[in-house]
């Protein structure tokens, strides 16, 4: 008779141990509830978190349900806060200087999208195309950054003299043109400020690029060589749909931005001349600090929450009709 031998199994494989090794330690885990929780180190990175924690309540969020709260009261911050409902909504509404304020607002977004995306990008890859000193170069792109505003602003006041002698006045004289009024026009006056917040702005953006090129492979651009492209060829058939998604996130930010501007036209203007540098927070500034004994802060965070939501709304649908787009 045959004898018949016993099947055995086969030896597991490593994956097989691993599996059930994960599987047999993931099950007490998620039984223990609290105190598995508390043997993985959990109240040691509470207390560790703890004090952001507080911090971004007390410092972020407080002050932003404060505001909302204002929003419905009218108060300077000196007498006691009255409720008044919807009325400071009602009082920016009609105020003849909000249409000015969004206007100029928008025209500063306008030319700072012309001026301020673009030149980022192009003073990016030209630096990647650079093989000695791009740390130099990258230095002296970013050195506007830190400069203090009120340095940077006097010292472009200085630049902006409307006399024949001013600096940008004499380098515009050697082709014939100027004297310009800069500042002191309202027609030159917005470009000369948004030509300022290009120039102490843009360097953090020429980063970011610099730092998002590094990630491009190489290989496209040695075959966008050999089918004979040039700089700028490359430049739109590789780089830019390579770094789609960061020139997303940029623009995105570009226009928040500069929906925000007041820090520029503050300085050289101070909303002038007959308010044609007049944006929206520089008119939330008016409301809040028109004089000395406390300004309308309700109107202020009114305006100001408005302000949020618009830009809340827009952010929201910018990222829906971009979001196949920026992932395909």
């Amino acid at each position: 008779m045959t004898q018949l031998t016993p099947m055995t199994a086969p030896p597991p494989t490593a994956e097989t141990v691993d599996t059930i090794e994960g599987a047999v330690s993931l099950g007490p885990r998620r039984r223990s509830g609290l105190r598995g929780w508390a043997r993985g180190g959990g109240p040691h990175t509470l207390i560790f978190l703890l004090p952001l924690l507080v911090s971004f309540v007390l410092f972020s969020w407080k002050p932003i349900v404060d505001a909302a709260v204002m929003a419905f009261q009218h108060t300077n911050l000196i007498a006691p806060a009255e409720w008044v409902g919807l009325d400071n909504f009602a009082t920016v509404l009609s105020d003849p200087l909000l249409g000015t304020a969004v206007l100029n607002t928008l025209w500063f977004a306008l030319l700072a999208l012309i001026l301020g995306y673009p030149i980022p990008l192009v003073v990016a890859v030209l630096m990647s195309e650079v093989r000695r000193g791009r740390g130099l170069y990258s230095a002296l792109a970013y050195m506007p950054v830190i400069v203090p505003p009120v340095v940077g602003a006097l010292l472009w006041k200085f630049f902006y003299d409307a006399s024949p002698n001013g600096v940008f006045n004499t380098i515009i004289g050697w082709f014939g043109l100027g004297p310009l009024p800069w500042l002191q026009d309202p027609a030159t006056a917005m470009p000369s400020v948004v030509l300022f917040a290009t120039w102490s702005a843009a360097g953090s953006t020429v980063i970011i690029y610099l730092a998002a090129l590094i990630g491009v492979a190489p290989e496209l651009y040695d075959a966008a060589e050999v089918d004979g492209a040039g700089v700028w060829r490359k430049v739109w058939h590789v780089t830019v749909p390579q770094l789609r998604g960061v020139l997303l996130v940029t623009f995105i930010l570009q226009i928040i931005g500069t929906a925000q501007v007041f820090l520029e036209p503050f300085l050289l203007t101070a909303g002038g001349p007959a308010n044609s540098t007049m944006t929206v927070l520089m008119l939330i500034y008016k409301y809040a600090f028109q004089n000395s004994l406390g300004g309308d802060y309700g109107a202020a965070t009114a305006l100001s929450l408005m302000l949020a939501v618009v830009l809340a709304i827009f952010s929201a649908v910018y990222f829906r009709l971009t979001k196949s787009w920026s992932t395909s």
